[in-house]
């Protein structure tokens, strides 16, 4: 778990948030490996508002559980935009959330190449009623703790937008 007040102050101010709109969320993690979702569920109350977390590693998990297709897989790789967006979309469509975010990305200290360095990380946010965002961040080779820390704060800032809140410093 990320020992992290700011994040923990942020994560409580979304349950809040998300229960009194009576909205819900699911995750989709990957190299994360379902820290967003056990960030929020740290939260008294967070069972109102996190309906459910996948964790997928593998480019099966990804395939089973989220319906990614595995040719999207194999034309994009599992740290892409595509791929981020289909992880979104299936948590969405596998859920009774009325939010998803996916987190996909490489955080090392191997797997990385020139084309997709270490500290990519690929972000989905799929709402119901709403296209479905992405976004790209490129941290850098900063260990693997720190990308997987900055990659829950970016989770984060897009579910505080996904809500109309003002996202907090990571």
């Amino acid at each position: 778990m990320i020992d992290d007040p700011a994040l923990m102050a942020r994560a409580e101010r979304l349950v809040a948030a998300y229960a009194a709109a009576g909205r819900r969320i699911a995750t989709a993690e990957s190299c994360t490996g379902g820290l967003v979702a056990g960030l929020l569920t740290a939260v008294p109350g967070s069972s109102a508002v996190l309906e459910r977390g996948f964790v997928t590693y593998s480019n099966a998990a990804k395939s089973d559980c989220l319906g990614v297709p595995g040719a999207l897989l194999d034309a994009y790789g599992a740290v892409s935009l595509e791929t981020a967006r289909a992880m979104a979309e299936g948590a969405l469509q596998r859920s009774q959330a009325d939010v998803a975010v996916a987190i996909t990305g490489i955080a090392g200290p191997g797997g990385g190449s020139p084309q997709k360095p270490v500290g990519l990380v690929h972000f989905g946010l799929a709402a119901t009623g709403t296209p479905t965002r992405h976004l790209e961040r490129r941290y850098g080779d900063l260990g693997r703790a720190e990308i997987r820390r900055r990659a829950v704060a970016d989770a984060l800032a897009l579910l505080e937008d996904a809500m109309g809140l003002d996202a907090q410093p990571a």
